[in-house]
């Protein structure tokens, strides 16, 4: 679960990337789940005070940390900025197996390269 000040936002940019589908939502819960089964799923709660994480500074926690497997770094990467998510250039470098971003809310997570 998250806690966001826009959770249909929130809940829809999940929704992009992992093409869940919405299963339930109300004024102040979402939940989306992959659309075959009874996988686990993800929630969003309305929290009109969230404060954004200012990670890595510490300042404010990151408070959630997701890392979404993925085969191609680029190919994903493309897709998650397409949807609303913001690249932080986290690891400095060349030769990592994953890159940090910003979900629209500011909690961080991770895109990463599935082992071979």
């Amino acid at each position: 679960m998250l806690d966001a000040a826009d959770i249909a936002g929130l809940a829809d940019f999940y929704r992009t990337i992992l093409g869940w589908d919405f299963i339930d939502a109300d004024d102040d819960w979402i939940t989306i789940r992959p659309a075959e089964g009874v996988a686990p799923g993800m929630a969003f709660q309305l929290a009109p005070d969230h404060v954004a994480p200012t990670w890595p500074d510490g300042a404010v926690p990151q408070q959630s940390h997701l890392d979404l497997d993925v085969v191609d770094l680029d190919e994903a990467e493309a897709f998650v900025l397409e949807a609303g998510a913001t690249a932080t250039g986290l690891p400095e470098g060349e030769g990592h197996t994953f890159r940090v971003y910003l979900d629209p809310a500011g909690h961080p997570f991770c895109l990463c390269r599935e082992p071979a």
